[in-house]
């Protein structure tokens, strides 16, 4: 069955809105945990605009499924990355007027220097993964640097507009997993997906987990995390279930 990745980045972005100390990600996380997620993933970013170092240290204390830690190429966020141990690292594009992550890593580009940076991960035991888009040239050469997973970036299907659009989105997220299956990586999926666009998705392309942030923390804002987890989680559940074989 697909596992969920919870991303808590925005329990922060609230606490930080104030500079206070709530609401407190850590405790967000295990309230996740007791709704069913899987995964616990943040973004250490270096401006840190949520997450806090702080946080990261915490949660690899209390945070006793997986603990996914998203990241820039950084050379101090690389050090407090091999530090703490998360079991993952997630390599996603990080530019500081952003709002959000947009589009995947250009790994293509960056062989070298990521190649450099996922052997020092894997010595240390940590699994690697590469945020991307869909496309060939950027999953080959994911694999070709050492990457134990990619995760396809679904913002062009969370954001289509139609269903003529979302199914051509579909395809070609479905042509990337056979690519990087065919290689032998393990896919992940992550980006833009709430409850409403999930249920397609899932019964639609089988990845080993789907990451979600935004959507379940601004239903969490109403029925509190703990439910708004397992509600996604159940829903990805139920259309797992009636995925064609």
């Amino acid at each position: 069955m697909t596992k969920l990745g919870v991303n808590i980045d925005h329990v922060a972005t609230i606490r930080q809105a104030r500079r206070t100390f709530e609401p407190d990600p850590v405790t967000a996380a295990s309230l996740a945990i007791l709704g069913g997620a899987d995964i616990i993933t943040v973004h250490l970013r270096e401006d840190r605009r949520h997450i806090q170092d702080r946080d990261v240290r915490l949660l690899r204390e209390t945070v006793f499924t997986k603990l996914n830690l998203e990241m820039s190429l950084a050379r101090e966020i690389v050090d407090i990355a091999r530090e703490i141990k998360p079991e993952k690292v997630t390599f996603v594009p990080e530019k500081r007027q952003e709002i959000t992550t947009e589009g995947g890593l250009d790994v293509v580009s960056q062989k070298k220097i990521l190649g450099d940076i996922v052997k020092r991960f894997r010595d240390d035991g940590i699994l690697v993964s590469f945020f991307i888009d869909p496309e060939e040239d950027q999953i080959s050469a994911s694999k070709d640097v050492g990457a134990h997973y990619i995760e396809l970036h679904t913002g062009n299907y969370a954001h289509a507009n139609d269903d003529i659009s979302k199914g051509k989105m579909i395809e070609k997220l479905q042509r990337g997993l056979n690519t990087a299956q065919k290689l032998g990586l393990q896919v992940n999926a992550g980006h833009g997906l709430t409850y409403q666009n999930v249920g397609l998705f899932v019964e639609s392309l089988k990845v080993e987990e789907l990451h979600i942030g935004h959507s379940i923390v601004s239903r969490a804002v109403f029925v509190g995390i703990q439910k708004a987890v397992s509600e996604m989680k159940e829903l990805i559940f139920r259309h797992d279930l009636t995925r064609k074989p």
